[in-house]
């Protein structure tokens, strides 16, 4: 058998999947297992209760195969089902995560192709209860209804904005044209990012 995975998990990794030392699987017997993975999966509140920043866990896990999808490791195996899952051909755009900051649809993203990045899923967002800037402008502005699309235009949205404080309405809908909405017909999501754009700006200046 092969070695466990070595991840960095931040945040809300399913405890009973998260074993600490060197341990063997617990749940059974697998065939495949990736080598010396190393990913670092979104989350805050295992680790802001511990205070801190990141932390590096032995872990082994059943049934993952490297070849699987990705979206598929952080829901399945991990617990972190803020990742939705829709299309499974990356057109919907709900299982958007970041990879290096950059927006990657998780559903045609194998697990084995994120070895060695750092990776934030939409559970990242909210810290010690404070909600980030992007999931208040949704809400203020009434930007989600069936809230199925809304955790990966969360995260198109956090990499846009890191990337480009101060976005052109085109340039919002040009970064959110990967993800699909049926219920808002966009508008208000567009006015939601501006807001989240605007509280950033006005907190950098009082900083």
């Amino acid at each position: 058998m092969s070695d466990p995975f070595d991840l960095l998990v931040l945040g809300d990794a399913n405890p009973d999947l998260v074993l600490t030392g060197d341990v063997e699987p617990r749940f059974g017997q697998t065939e495949r297992l990736v080598d010396d993975a190393r990913l670092t999966v979104g989350g805050s509140g295992a680790i802001a209760a511990t205070g801190a920043a990141r932390l590096g866990l032995r872990v082994a896990f059943c049934g993952v195969v490297g070849d699987d999808p990705f979206g598929d490791f952080l829901r399945d195996e991990l617990g972190l089902t803020g990742t939705h899952w829709g299309c499974d051909t990356s057109n919907c755009g709900a299982c958007v995560v970041l990879m290096d900051g950059q927006p990657l649809k998780s559903c045609t993203a194998l697990t084995v192709m994120c070895d060695g990045h750092e990776i934030r899923t939409v559970e990242s967002l909210e810290v010690n209860g404070e909600l980030d800037p992007v999931q208040q402008g949704f809400h203020e502005r009434h930007a989600l209804q069936c809230g199925f699309c809304t955790p990966g235009m969360l995260m198109t949205t956090r990499a846009l904005l890191d990337e480009n404080p101060d976005p052109t309405d085109h340039e919002i809908r040009t970064a959110i044209s990967g993800a699909i909405c049926r219920c808002t017909g966009y508008k208000n999501i567009v006015s939601a990012v501006r807001w989240a754009a605007e509280h950033e700006a006005a907190a950098r200046r009082e900083a």
